[in-house]
C-alpha cells in the first residue's frame, strides 16, 4: 500500500497544487538602461575614490579611511544588488546578505573607534 495516496484522498492535480509555491512571484529583470546606469554610478564613485586619494590634505586627515570605507560599503551594496540580482530576490536573502554585512560593518566602524581611526569629541 502506498503511503503517500493513503495520506490524503485529493486527486492528484488537487494534491500538486498544494504542494506549489503560491508567494513566489516572478519578477522582471533589469533592462540593459539599469545597468548602464548602475555602471555610470559606480564609475563616478571609482573617480571620487580617486579623486580623494590625490587630495594631500585629504589623506593625511583623520576623515579620509572612513570616507574611502562609505564608499567602498555603497559600491558593494550597488553590485550586490543589481548584478548579482539581490534586489530582485526573495525578502529572506536579502536579510540573511544584510545582516551579517552589518554585523561586519559596526564592529569594523567599533574597531576604528577603539585603535583611535575615529573618535568623538565630547564637550
Amino acid at each position: 500500500m502506498d503511503s503517500h495516496a493513503s495520506m490524503s484522498n485529493l486527486p492528484d492535480s488537487a494534491e500538486a497544487g498544494l504542494h506549489a509555491p503560491t508567494s513566489e512571484v516572478e519578477h522582471a529583470h533589469p533592462t540593459w538602461s539599469t545597468y548602464w546606469k548602475v555602471a555610470t554610478i559606480l564609475t563616478l564613485i571609482t573617480v571620487a575614490e580617486v579623486w580623494a586619494y590625490y587630495i594631500p590634505s585629504f589623506v593625511a586627515s583623520r576623515g579620509f579611511v572612513p570616507t574611502l570605507l562609505t564608499l567602498s560599503a555603497l559600491k558593494f551594496t550597488i553590485v550586490v544588488m543589481f548584478y548579482m540580482h539581490l534586489k530582485y530576490d526573495h525578502r529572506l536573502f536579502r536579510v540573511l546578505f544584510s545582516g551579517p554585512l552589518l554585523i561586519a560593518s559596526l564592529t569594523l566602524l567599533a574597531l576604528m573607534f577603539l585603535f583611535g581611526h575615529l573618535h568623538l569629541k565630547v564637550m
